[in-house]
Order: structure tokens, then sequence, then C-alpha cells
């Protein structure tokens, strides 16, 4: 076993248990004592509130101002809490979330059943790609550092950017950093798959005492506008999980007729679009119009 995960397992074990002795360890990871007493010294050093307990029934352990108090926190909850962060970690792995994951097993009673709600994600390999620009925002994040990147717009025009790191924001399928453009002089979201040859700048900043501008402008949604549109029965699940069931009513023997809000944009026609000959939008006239001026764009490259 490597130092550095023989470290971490006795954080676990030392998390589970009130005192354990040097020669628990030494038997437990096969190595000396003396090489116990060195991680010890190496967790101290590292700011691991590890304390020396002497005598007899002597050992190591953690303050408990370090441990969550498990009687606030009952089985249920610690499942719970540990599926979230399997979700998360299915989303993009960190080794914060992975070092989390792994305290919170270190409480949870070998006997408490597993596995009542799973998650799933698609493996995207774009993922790990992405994984070093979102572990250098959070850095620049918690140092209040600057970060310069190549910035990819949708239509495909690039500009550099000097930006003010806020907060990581993940939304549906993608990951967003939420910050402020020295370039637009404005809170601004970017999407961590348009940004390219991200660098930390030396020089740090001061949080701007602006945050309800922030989280408007940062957080800002196209214009939403209402549509009906008539499904077939093969994907109502889909409107139904997105929308509620109150946007469904009856409409004939073959359809149901939703009524949804989207944006008249391409991202908009994008999502209608991915339904094929199971939609079909009725009103309002306009953007009926729209989406058929983008469908006839799409049939063009077929041409």
């Amino acid at each position: 076993m490597e130092k550095v995960e023989r470290l971490i397992s006795i954080i676990m074990i030392l998390l589970k248990k009130d005192v354990v002795s040097t020669k628990e360890f030494a038997q437990l990871f096969n190595v000396s004592k003396r090489t116990i007493l060195r991680d010890m010294e190496t967790l101290s050093l590292s700011n691991i509130p590890i304390y020396a307990v002497n005598g007899v029934n002597g050992g190591y352990g953690i303050m408990d101002e370090y441990k969550v108090d498990k009687r606030l926190l009952s089985s249920a909850d610690l499942e719970n809490i540990l599926t979230a962060l399997g979700g998360l970690e299915q989303i993009l792995i960190s080794e914060e979330v992975e070092v989390t994951i792994k305290k919170i097993e270190a409480m949870v009673s070998p006997l408490t059943p597993k596995g009542s709600i799973q998650l799933s994600f698609y493996d995207w390999e774009g993922r790990s790609e992405i994984r070093q620009t979102l572990k250098k925002c959070q850095e620049a994040i918690l140092a209040r550092r600057f970060i310069s990147f190549d910035y990819i717009d949708k239509n495909g025009v690039i500009t550099n950017r000097m930006v003010e790191p806020y907060q990581l924001h993940f939304s549906e399928t993608s990951w967003y950093l939420k910050g402020f453009c020295l370039h637009r002089m404005r809170y601004r979201t970017f999407k961590l798959s348009r940004m390219d040859h991200l660098q930390l700048d030396e020089k740090t900043f001061s949080p701007r005492d602006d945050s309800l501008e922030q989280e408007q402008d940062a957080s800002y949604q196209p214009e939403l506008v209402a549509v009906k549109a008539l499904i077939s029965p093969n994907i109502k699940d889909h409107f139904i999980e997105r929308y509620g069931r109150k946007s469904i009513e009856n409409y004939n023997s073959e359809f149901f007729l939703a009524t949804i809000h989207v944006p008249q944009n391409s991202i908009g026609f994008q999502f209608l679009a991915g339904f094929g000959t199971n939609l079909k939008i009725v009103a309002p006239r306009t953007y009926v119009e729209d989406f058929r001026n983008y469908l006839n764009q799409m049939m063009e490259k077929y041409i």
C-alpha cells in the first residue's frame, strides 16, 4: 500500500473509532511502529487534528470537533448523503468528492442495507477532458485569483477573457462558471466546454459587493414562450418529467395536447426537434413559422 493510501485509511479508521494503538495500525498495514509514528507526524503537519493518548490503552485519535456527530445523522441520512455524492461522482469525479465519500462510508455501519437508490449518468469521455478545467476553476475561486481563457461562443467567435471567478454550476448535462468578466465589465456565465487555454493569473481580487446583481446577470435565462404542441403517447413521460402532469391534457385518441414554455431560439428549436415526428407545434403561429424555418435550414444541409 502506498503512503498516501495508508494515510487516508488511517484517517478513515480514526473517524470511525475513538483511539487506535500504534501496534494495531502497524499490524493492519504490515509496517513498523516507527512508520506509523512518522505517518502521525505527517498528518499533524497537514493540519489533521491528531492527538496521542499515553498509557496501557493508549494510541491515537482525532479531535471530536473534526468528526460529525453520528447521533445527529441516522443510517438512512448517511445513505442519502452517499447517494447524492455518488451522483456527483458520476457527473464529474474530483479528489475532494472521493475523500468525502470515504469519510461518510467510514461512518456507515457495515450492517446497514445498501443500494435502495441508484443514480446512473452517461459515461461521457468528454467529462475527463473537462476535469482539469474544473479543477483550475475551483482553485481560482478558493484563492480569489483572476483567470484568463479563450472563449468560443455558439457562432464560433473566439474572444480572450479575463474573469473574476465566483461559482461553478452544473445544469442538466454541462458545467458552467459564473464570474465577473473584465472584457464585458459585467457578470457572465461561461460554459466550461467552450473555454480553451485556461490560465490562473498571479494577481488576486477582492469579491465585489453586489451579489444580487451577480445572481441576476450570471443566471440569465432567455425569454420563454408558451407553446402548445400535439404529442404522441410514447413521449408523454418526457413532458411529465420536465413540465409536470398539469402541462398535459387529453386531445384525441392519437395525441395529447401539451402546453410548455421554451426559448424562441435555436436552443428551444433543438429541444423540440429531438422528438421528431412524435411532436407537432400548433401555437402560437409565430413560433410555428420560426420552427419551420429552422427545420428547413436543417433539411438544406442534406439536399
